[in-house]
């Protein structure tokens, strides 16, 4: 067995306009002071990086590295879950989404939908001038607005959905793998990618592409009522990144999964500090490492009550306490009573 590497963390939550997480290098020191050994980087927040310059310089990505090294940081993946969430957006979307694009293009679908497409080629490239092997991001979506099935849908539209998705992304995906990292989609509500299902229609529609894979995210398992380990077990070969999140399901009789359009502090379904909420780590790191998972795992830190600088300062020890040491050999050895063709057979009843 191989083991999981960590603790890492995902840096989109805490960047801000003051030290110590107002530039990349300031952020690198923090995180490592708090016990981190990996970062996730939000590609599209130039407090961290300039996703061109990267796509472009190895000298600019040997830079970026090395800031990290300084600190005793590894660079996990880059993220681009903005730009891949505005690969495909439903028009109904266009207002809601425009803000993850820059000025330029807001107000211009095409030219936005061009502008991510884009993105993402250039997170291919700076994912192989960086030595990475896998990236994360969203898929994106046309269908989130009928994921309930009334007025019910007509006959071909979820095919044709995918499709199209397929037809998207088909072309980024191939970059990818000429850069030979593959993409992780986070499977996530609000994406044409949320579950085990939709995954496989993905894959399906683009051709069973090596370089679909999952990042892999307990807590939208949590929030949708799945069974998130039994979904390692399915997944395991395509699970490739790993965010580490608590969450919590508390029903009552005035509201359920669809949340009643509440806020986060008052939905049934909400994201945790670790440790706070009810996702069983323990299975998963379990799960994980018996399926040879040596990703790393990486704190999304999302939580309606607690501040984040707890939560980050309580992420590094937990995620550190889950990870296995994988046995070298079978705890039973002592006992080994050797190799002997002959023993078998007595011991079958046929000498």
């Amino acid at each position: 067995m191989k083991q999981i590497q960590g603790p890492g963390i995902f840096l989109a939550q805490f960047m801000g306009d003051e030290a110590p997480v107002n530039n990349f290098r300031n952020i690198c020191k923090w995180v490592a002071g708090l016990g981190y050994k990996g970062i996730q980087i939000p590609s599209w927040d130039p407090r961290c990086m300039d996703l061109a310059k990267a796509a472009s310089s190895q000298d600019y990505c040997d830079e970026l590295a090395g800031t990290a090294a300084e600190f005793g940081l590894t660079i996990t993946e880059l993220s681009t879950h903005l730009q891949g969430q505005l690969v495909a957006v439903h028009p109904a979307y266009n207002p809601m989404f425009d803000g993850f694009a820059p000025p330029a293009v807001q107000g211009n679908a095409q030219a936005r939908t061009d502008w991510a497409i884009a993105q993402m080629h250039l997170a291919a490239q700076a994912s192989e001038r960086l030595g990475l092997k896998t990236h994360a991001s969203f898929s994106g979506s046309f269908l989130w607005h009928t994921v309930y099935p009334w007025p019910q849908r007509p006959a071909g539209l979820v095919e044709a959905g995918f499709k199209e998705l397929a037809s998207r992304w088909l072309p980024i995906l191939n970059a990818f793998d000429n850069a030979g990292v593959d993409v992780c989609y986070e499977l996530h509500p609000g994406e044409d990618l949320h579950d085990g299902v939709t995954f496989e229609r993905f894959l399906e529609a683009t051709g069973n592409h090596q370089r679909v894979n999952i990042l892999y995210d307990p807590s939208h398992f949590v929030l949708q009522q799945m069974d998130y380990l039994a979904f390692i077990d399915i997944y395991h070969e395509r699970i490739k990144a790993f965010h580490v999140k608590d969450a919590e399901f508390i029903p009552n009789g005035r509201s359920g999964v669809y949340g009643g359009y509440q806020d986060w502090i008052d939905r049934p379904g909400r994201f945790r500090s670790l440790g706070d909420g009810q996702v069983d780590f323990g299975g998963i790191f379990s799960k994980l490492t018996s399926h040879n998972y040596d990703g790393w795992a990486v704190l999304e830190w999302e939580c309606c009550l607690k501040h984040p600088e707890d939560g980050a300062k309580e992420g590094a020890p937990f995620i550190e306490k889950h990870i296995i040491r994988p046995a070298e050999h079978a705890f039973d050895d002592f006992a080994n009573a050797g190799e002997d063709e002959h023993t078998n057979r007595i011991i079958l009843g046929l000498d």
